[in-house]
């Protein structure tokens, strides 16, 4: 969907034909760098407001998620520096190895087969594994400017750079798209859009020192846990062969994560945390509730199965249901398609 300028990836493909517009582009995207300067034109944006899928009410803002349209000359430069970007915080080793989500050849694929892998070594060791998952509430919207700066700075870009994003976040406007309707323009000089290129990688750059802190803390307070985060998704994993344990460790953690989340601006969503335990056991299975409400979050009762980042997990790791669901979901859209065909 185009921008303000109503201008596509089409257009753009037969304006960068020409090698003299080419080298305009080019030049256009140095300067903004060399002098730290976001052109004004750029920061006019389009706000595309989309129900959120599956939801059982759409009375609440959150059911529905902002997607932001860039002018698609801006959209391609961003982009050329978000590639940069990547680059160089991958050279340096900035970004926390647990964080899979925002970067360049990451993909769910990458988390699940990362959880899996865990699983089955703690099995090896004849224990169990518990993970509770997290999601953070309005991540994009909530990034601190000052506070990524200062991130930016220590994930070894230039000067120049840093400088270059203390303008751009700032002195933007959007004007909110839905369905045929269109407001005027409101000034928009918080968080980080949601559909930008360079969205992606400031989040995971956002993210990385907070992991760092995380994992210092709970090595200090020797709580034997493992972290994966794609994005706004976060995963607690311990391994024990006593669930009570397990369960005191994932109540720990959670404690300091709410804590350390504050200090960063960031805020727990507590209705979509999930505890899960994978297990092998042959008999039944029947693992305690973990009770967060003494630190603000919900009770929390394991199910039997666990939808994480497009996984349908069992205990045991069958993925019977992950395939039932996919198969039965590739049999109704070949159905539809055949009806589709059938009307013309």
């Amino acid at each position: 969907m185009p921008g303000p300028d109503k201008l596509t990836w089409h257009h753009l493909k037969s304006i960068v034909k020409q090698d003299k517009c080419l080298v305009n582009i080019i030049n256009i995207t140095d300067l903004c760098i060399n002098l730290g300067h976001w052109l004004n034109y750029f920061k006019y944006l389009s706000t595309v407001i989309i129900p959120k899928p599956n939801k059982m009410s759409y009375d609440q803002p959150k059911s529905f998620r902002p997607i932001v349209l860039l002018n698609i000359l801006g959209k391609l430069i961003v982009k050329v520096i978000a590639e940069r970007i990547q680059f160089t915080v991958a050279s340096n080793d900035f970004i926390h190895p647990s964080q899979l989500g925002g970067l360049k050849f990451k993909s769910t694929t990458d988390a699940g087969v990362a959880l899996t892998h865990i699983v089955c070594l703690g099995w090896v060791k004849g224990k169990t594994t518990s993970t509770l998952a997290f999601d953070i509430s309005q991540f994009f919207p909530s990034l601190n400017h000052q506070l990524l700066t200062l991130i930016l700075e220590k994930a070894g870009l230039e000067s120049k750079v840093s400088s270059f994003f203390v303008n751009y976040l700032v002195k933007r406007k959007t004007s909110y798209l839905w369905n045929n309707l269109s407001s005027p323009n409101f000034k928009v000089n918080v968080g980080v859009g949601q559909g930008s290129a360079l969205s992606s990688i400031l989040l995971a750059l956002y993210l990385s020192p907070f992991l760092h802190i995380l994992e210092k803390h709970l090595k200090n307070l020797k709580n034997p846990i493992s972290i994966l985060s794609f994005v706004d998704d976060g995963l607690i994993i311990v391994q024990n062969k006593s669930l009570d344990i397990s369960n005191s460790h994932l109540f720990c953690s959670y404690n300091v994560l709410s804590k350390l989340l504050d200090s960063f601006g960031l805020v727990i969503e507590h209705v979509k945390t999930e505890i899960f335990h994978f297990n092998r056991s042959h008999g039944v299975f029947n693992p305690p509730p973990l009770d967060l409400s003494p630190i603000g979050g919900p009770i929390l009762c394991p199910k039997d199965t666990w939808k994480y980042l497009g996984f349908i997990f069992n205990r045991k790791l069958t993925f019977h249901q992950h395939i039932n669901h996919y198969s039965d979901k590739a049999i109704s859209i070949v159905k539809c398609m055949k009806l589709l065909g059938n009307s013309l």
